[in-house]
């Protein structure tokens, strides 16, 4: 509830509309900057063509910039898949400790009630003792999977 009425203050304040029109204005100047850089990359890239060819020839000095931008974009591709799988496997943690957060969280808000109930003790008891029971089966399921290491005897 105090999120909501910190964002409709926001909103009566005129505070968000500011921060909008910032970040417009921001998205723009920095659009513009990275066209005027691209710009200037690609005089950069067109002297150095300049350069070489004259040194080399035009045939040589096209080869070399067409090899070396396609070695540029492979590394780039390469790299990326690299960084790519060692974000899902940083996502994937970072989920399961959500996960896990929340599970306890709601156990803990649920804790009071269920002790003041009827069932006390035993609502809470039966379900613990299920649950540590699968994530008994759950370890010797995995362990008896990775011993046969695809041996079919």
């Amino acid at each position: 509830m105090g999120m909501l009425a910190s964002l409709i203050s926001g909103f009566a304040s005129g505070e968000t509309v500011a921060a909008i029109r910032r970040a417009r204005t921001a998205a723009i100047v920095y659009a513009v900057a990275a066209l005027v850089a691209l710009c200037g990359i690609g005089f950069l890239v067109g002297a150095a063509y300049i350069w070489t060819a004259s040194r080399y020839g035009s045939m040589a000095a096209s080869l070399g910039f067409g090899a070396g931008f396609l070695v540029i974009a492979g590394l780039i591709l390469l790299i990326y898949q690299l960084a790519s799988g060692t974000r899902a496997r940083r996502r994937a943690k970072r989920r399961d400790a959500d996960l896990k957060a929340i599970g306890i969280t709601a156990a803990l808000a649920v804790l009071p009630t269920l002790l003041k109930g009827k069932g006390g003790l035993g609502v809470i008891l039966g379900p613990a003792v299920a649950l540590a029971a699968y994530a008994i089966y759950r370890e010797n399921v995995k362990r008896g999977a990775d011993d046969h290491d695809g041996d079919t005897r």
